[in-house]
């Protein structure tokens, strides 16, 4: 979760740099860097460790340049050293990124075959040489931005400071934020409004897929396609607030659309990127002695849990048993010393959760906390923590977390049957690959969010929903139902498509909608024949699937919502999007509060 800053200032821009990159360090301290122009020359100043080393660099070797950019990272691609530390450059520009380029391998062999050199091990140094290649075929900085964006993959966000160029930066995101400050005769770019507070308190937030050429005089927004548009400046809180909800009517809203930033930092936590590999984890136990694995958990993490357990079974073939933790800590269960027990948390502080934790440990085996916050009770009492990189999530309604959770368990699965000899090299590059591949599919499934807003009007009339799913997409149903529940109020119900003819058919009629989750996977020929079996019975059918998927299923659908093409494996990472998607606004469709539901607490501290 890196953190990112330019400046188009009157006086030196580096010490202002340094100080929105302090409001930002919290995004991460594995290095930064600042790079201004002067006389139109490009200047860097970098240093390895905590954002205290560089003021220490420029203190030895100060920058006076009125223009420049910033960056704290938190290392994705390649070691945390200063030779990878941004801001990147070649002879033309420099660049500030974060995020993940997906396609960068690809990309990088293409540069190289033209005689770029390239100095780092890192993805971001392709945004820098991509630009340049453009630049060199003759076209404007705008020009050459924009022809690069229709090329790289993935979810990001950039920053660009040109040689020469002393009145100009140019901003894009690609599911990751960028905001735009306007001073008095000054611009500012920054990861959120928090950076800019001290020089701004007007702020207007790139939308998905906007990019912004930014001059002294102000910012030109462009969309995807290159079509000029608004956006609104608006007025932040004095002082900048870290808990800010930006354009978004609700932190759940605003949490919703972080996630291909923050999935990705969680895939890069676990992944070494450049090699395609899985990052070492440090188990409690010997994976090769296992015998099985227990995942305790409540709400939205149990979901998550069983989802694991898809994972877990299917990649390091060990059994594995799924529990409420409420239920776990009172039935006293026999507790396998070869065994291992993930707790899964995003606060840490789940009262239910944290007892299992204890009765486990009392009992003399190992345990692994899936956990967002890294200091909490559960981390500190586990053998080894899994962290999710969510960040602070404000919505009671689990949206992020959730989805980073299922990127932890997934990293833990792979890594269990790695460890194991149960999937070869081969399997774990192509399984890396496509877990890698989920930031940019989220960032796509978000585009879909109008539609979803079409479905969620029919549904805030309905009295009860069912959600069915096989597979993987049956503990999404289970969350579909949950999120629609605590949200709206709507008596919903999540099954295994498989058990409908064992009882819930008989709740089929022409008012009951019925969503299914529908990926491409093993069993989604049997998917369809559910969804016969509730179109004979006249249901009201909203399908969730691929681009061919409705004319497979060959049923009457009320509502359709295609999903990116995508590998099966990881689907629920990017079919969660959808359903948090389709809940949040059949609230807000019903007047309900999406950020405080009745009832509701964000961290359940108490039984």
């Amino acid at each position: 979760m890196c953190g990112i800053v330019g400046i188009l200032g009157n006086g030196a821009a580096a010490p202002r740099l340094v100080e929105a990159l302090k409001r930002l360090e919290y995004r991460g301290y594995d290095s930064a860097g600042v790079a201004t122009l002067e006389r139109g020359e490009l200047k860097r100043v970098r240093a390895e460790g905590k954002l205290r080393n560089l003021e220490t660099r420029l203190a030895d070797h100060p920058l006076h340049g009125a223009i420049g950019i910033g960056h704290t990272r938190w290392a994705t691609h390649g070691r945390p050293t200063e030779n990878n530390a941004h801001p990147h450059a070649s002879d033309r520009l420099a660049v500030v990124h974060n995020g993940i380029i997906e396609n960068f391998r690809t990309l990088r062999e293409e540069l190289a075959a033209k005689g770029y050199r390239f100095a780092t091990e890192t993805d971001s140094e392709i945004a820098a040489f991509l630009v340049t290649d453009e630049l060199a075929a003759g076209k404007s900085p705008a020009d050459a931005v924009y022809a690069s964006l229709r090329r790289m993959r993935g979810a990001f966000a950039l920053v660009y400071l040109f040689e020469g160029e002393d009145n100009l930066l140019i901003g894009a995101r690609q599911g990751a934020p960028l905001a735009v400050g306007q001073g008095d005769g000054e611009m500012f770019l920054g990861s959120d409004a928090l950076a800019l507070a001290p020089f701004t308190d007007r702020v207007a937030y790139l939308e998905e897929g906007d990019w912004a050429i930014v001059t002294r005089e102000g910012a030109e927004f462009r969309d995807a396609d290159n079509n000029v548009v608004q956006r609104r400046f608006v007025k932040t809180p004095a002082g900048g607030l870290l808990a800010e909800k930006g354009n978004y009517r609700h932190f759940m809203a605003k949490e919703i659309h972080e996630q291909p930033e923050v999935i990705g930092h969680t895939v890069a936590h676990y992944v070494d990127m450049g090699a395609q590999r899985l990052k070492p984890f440090d188990w409690p136990v010997d994976p090769k002695s296992l015998n099985r694995v227990s995942i305790v958990a409540c709400g939205t993490a149990h979901v998550a849990g069983l989802v694991g357990k898809y994972w877990i079974e299917r990649f390091a073939r060990l059994p594995v048993e799924v529990d409420v933790a409420s239920e776990y800590r009172y039935r006293e269960p026999p507790v396998d010393k070869d065994g291992l027990t993930i707790f899964v948390s995003q606060s840490g502080e789940t009262a239910d959760t944290l007892a299992s934790l204890r009765y486990v440990k009392d009992n003399g085996a190992r345990s692994v906390a899936v956990v967002n916050v890294a200091t909490s009770s559960i981390a500190r009492l586990a053998d080894a923590v899994a962290p999710t990189l969510a960040g602070p999530e404000i919505g009671v309604a689990s949206t992020k977390a959730f989805t980073c959770q299922l990127v932890a368990m997934a990293a833990l699965a792979l890594g269990l049957g790695r460890a194991r000899g149960v999937l070869s090299e081969a399997d774990e590059t192509r399984l890396v690959g496509e877990l890698a591949a989920t930031p940019g599919l989220v960032a796509e499934t978000l585009k879909l969010e109008p539609a979803v807003e079409k479905i969620a009007q029919k549904l805030s009339t309905a009295r009860d929903v069912l959600y069915l799913g096989r597979g993987t997409a049956y503990p999404l149903a289970l969350e579909g139902a949950l999120k629609l529940k605590e949200l709206s109020y709507i008596h919903a119900e999540g099954y295994a498509a498989g058990e409908l003819k064992h009882g819930p058919i008989a709740l089929i009629d022409a008012a009951m909608p019925v969503i299914v989750l529908g990926p491409r996977d093993p069993v989604f020929e049997k998917t369809i024949s559910n969804m016969q079996e509730v179109s004979a019975r006249g249901g009201r059918i909203f399908l969730i699937g691929d681009a061919h998927a409705a004319e497979e299923a060959a049923v009457t659908l009320e509502s359709f919502l295609p999903m990116p093409d995508m590998a099966s494996t990881f689907a629920p990472i990017v079919y969660a999007i959808p359903v948090q998607m389709l809940a949040y606004h059949t609230a807000v469709i019903m007047g309900k509060d999406a950020d405080q539901p009745r009832n509701l607490a964000k961290s359940v501290t108490v039984e």
